[in-house]
């Protein structure tokens, strides 16, 4: 799946839980087009005409233009009324039915990527509130959007061939982004994208063996961070857990591993897969 088709599965995810945050009838969105200072609109939910579908909204133009030149979110009681927008995408709009608009932009690391709009078919002003559901829902996404970015990147790295995989600075890097990643798992609250993020984690391990050991999430998280240099007290920091539940996971995964020590508990995760 391309980047830019991800991107649309998250637009698409989170207008369906702006609408139920929110209580709005109507929800549309889109992400910023490669290379171009425009949106397009992709994604509808609630909408009962295709008037606003692939609709190119140029940066500045409009709520949604105004939205994304700004970078913060942009709202009007009265869209086709407003005298703080520009109006050339009034056609669509009053086609669609539409009068007080929305536009929360998605921003990642200081560049917006898409916009989420929500509507009423009725003319009156926004709630605190709604505004304020409408912005939760946004950086959800832009939390996802990170994720993914963050992912795709490691796994578009050459993977060093097995040979030389225990050696160099950068598959040790390698191994601490796996160790964070997976800590970063279980803040994430959309299960797909959680489980879409261990499964690239996955992927920066070798193959694991038929039959060979399992050890549990918390086990190999445990496990991630020690392989990457970690004490127990920086492990518990990192993971938000006791220094002595840390201890705990430790034992037992040795005791799956067969090891005596927490080098020979690395080595054979390693050995088994488990492990970058």
């Amino acid at each position: 799946m391309t980047a830019d088709a991800v991107g649309a599965v998250e637009i698409g995810g989170a207008l369906a839980r702006l609408r139920r945050a929110t209580g709005l009838p109507v929800a549309f969105g889109g992400l910023v087009e490669s290379g171009r200072p425009r949106i397009r609109i992709s994604e509808l939910s609630g909408t009962t005409t295709a008037a606003l579908r692939s609709l190119a909204v140029t940066s500045g133009n409009g709520l949604g233009g105004k939205a994304v030149a700004l970078a913060r979110p942009c709202a009007v009681p009265d869209y086709s009324r407003s005298r703080q927008i520009s109006h050339e995408y009034d056609v669509p709009v009053a086609a669609e039915g539409i009068r007080a608009v929305l536009a929360v932009p998605v921003v990642v690391r200081r560049r917006v990527r898409g916009v989420l709009y929500g509507a009423l078919r009725s003319a009156r002003p926004f709630g605190d509130r709604t505004l304020d559901a409408a912005m939760a829902v946004a950086r959800d996404v832009e939390q996802a959007l990170v994720v993914r970015d963050e992912a795709r990147g490691l796994l578009a790295a050459a993977r060093p061939e097995p040979a030389a995989a225990g050696e160099g600075a950068a598959w040790e890097q390698v191994r601490e982004a796996h160790a964070a990643l997976r800590a970063l798992a279980p803040r994430i609250g959309d299960p797909g994208v959680r489980a879409e993020l261990l499964a690239a984690c996955g992927l920066l391990t070798a193959p694991p063996r038929a039959g060979g050991v399992t050890l549990a999430p918390r086990e190999l998280d445990v496990l991630s961070w020690v392989a990457a240099g970690a004490t127990n007290a920086a492990v518990a920091e990192r993971l938000g857990i006791g220094p002595e539940t840390v201890k705990g996971y430790m034992r037992s995964a040795m005791r799956k591993l067969g090891a005596h020590t927490r080098g020979e508990a690395v080595t054979a995760a390693r050995r088994a897969g488990l492990l970058p």
